[in-house]
């Protein structure tokens, strides 16, 4: 991924001499501004297609800061319906390192926000996930939290995951899979995927296949998802 790094300190140039100059160049450059735009065959959310098994398009845009942390947002559009809309806006924030040698923390909060639905649809889920790279093989774990609100049904939503990824050597193709369970409170289901992508520059394309054990119901099938994205 191409990154954009701010540079601040370009305009003060002409005011400052060149040590401080460097100094603030320096300071500028702690932050990195990332984004892009993914076209997808299918929105599916651990499991569910949002879209109605049509189309989506997802734009993202990302601010991080060399400590690790870092905030920004995503979007998607979705099946319209009257309680969320067209459009899903996730805006989020968090941190995330290296705590041991191979092993990532990443911890986070988004606010889930749909602009032109109507009732209780906006809700905030807090996560953390703990990743390892073994060579080629990263295994990583975690788990979301959704506390009890109106938009929950007044119910604690909890979804914990456990992934699978491995790079294969001397290609720009990773392989994929995840196994997933999200408990809604009296009812829970579980769900995963298995699939590829490749990267050639700023360009990801990628293959997933997706079910759940809700049965052979619409928008909660088995499915393949195809998706196209490009990085700056």
């Amino acid at each position: 991924m191409r990154k954009l790094i701010l540079g601040l300190s370009a305009f003060a140039v002409t005011a400052v001499a060149s040590p401080a100059f460097a100094a603030d160049e320096e300071a500028s450059s702690d932050w990195t501004l990332s984004g892009g735009v993914t076209a997808v065959s299918d929105y599916r959310f651990r499991g569910i297609s949002l879209s109605g098994e049509d189309p989506a398009i997802q734009p993202t845009l990302n601010l991080s800061h060399s400590s690790g942390f870092y905030g920004g947002t995503w979007m998607s559009n979705l099946d319209d319906t009257d309680t969320y809309g067209e459009w899903e806006i996730d805006l989020y924030a968090g941190w995330t390192g290296e705590v041991a040698s191979g092993t990532t923390v990443d911890a986070a909060i988004v606010y889930y926000y749909y602009p032109d639905g109507e009732g209780d649809s906006d809700y905030f889920e807090p996560y953390v996930s703990v990743a390892h790279t073994f060579g080629p093989v990263t295994a990583k774990g975690g788990i979301n939290w959704a506390p009890s609100s109106n938009a929950t049904g007044n119910e604690d939503y909890i979804y914990y995951y456990g992934q699978l990824s491995a790079a294969i050597p001397n290609t720009p193709v990773t392989l994929t899979g995840r196994l997933g369970s999200q408990d809604l409170g009296p009812s829970s289901y579980t769900e995963w995927a298995i699939g590829a992508s490749a990267t050639f520059g700023p360009v990801t394309a990628g293959i997933q296949y997706v079910d759940t054990d809700l049965g052979d119901l619409p928008n909660v099938d088995a499915g393949v998802v195809c998706s196209l994205g490009v990085a700056f």
